[in-house]
C-alpha cells in the first residue's frame, strides 16, 4: 500500500509542478516577454526617402515598403518588373500586405522597374561554363 501512496505523491507532485510552471510562462508572456530576448523592431524613422535616388514615386515606394521592412532591403534588389510584381503578390499572400490599389501598384512598380532593374551579380558572380559568349 505504501508504493501506490508514493506513486499518488509524485504524480500529484508533478501535476502541481507542471501547473505552477504554466502559471509562471503565462505570467511571463502577459507582462510582455520579461526575461525573453526580443529582435529589433524597424521604425521607417531610421531611413528616409532622401537617402535613395529620386524618381517619379520614391517617396510613395519607400512607405510601401517600409510598412514592413527598412528600405535598404528593397535598395539591395535588381529585379525585373514581372519580379517585382511577383514579390508584392508573394508579400501580400504570404505576409498579409495589404493589397495596393491599381494605381498606386502602377506607381511603385514604375519606380521599382526604373531604379532597381535586373543587373549583373557584382564580381561576375556565377558564370555557367556551357553558356557560348
Amino acid at each position: 500500500m505504501k508504493a501506490k501512496h508514493r506513486i499518488f505523491s509524485a504524480a500529484r507532485y508533478a501535476r502541481r509542478f507542471l501547473l505552477s510552471a504554466s502559471v509562471g510562462i503565462f505570467a511571463l508572456f502577459v507582462a510582455g516577454g520579461a526575461g525573453f530576448a526580443q529582435a529589433p523592431q524597424f521604425a521607417p524613422r531610421d531611413e528616409t526617402p532622401d537617402e535613395f535616388p529620386a524618381g517619379a514615386g520614391r517617396d510613395e515606394t519607400f512607405y510601401a515598403c517600409t510598412a514592413c521592412h527598412n528600405f535598404k532591403l528593397v535598395a539591395a534588389q535588381g529585379m525585373s518588373r514581372r519580379q517585382w510584381e511577383d514579390s508584392l503578390e508573394w508579400m501580400v499572400t504570404k505576409h498579409n500586405m495589404p493589397r495596393l490599389d491599381d494605381a498606386d501598384r502602377k506607381v511603385v512598380l514604375d519606380y521599382l522597374e526604373a531604379t532597381y532593374p535586373p543587373r549583373a551579380p557584382a564580381g561576375g558572380g556565377w558564370q555557367n561554363p556551357f553558356l557560348k559568349r
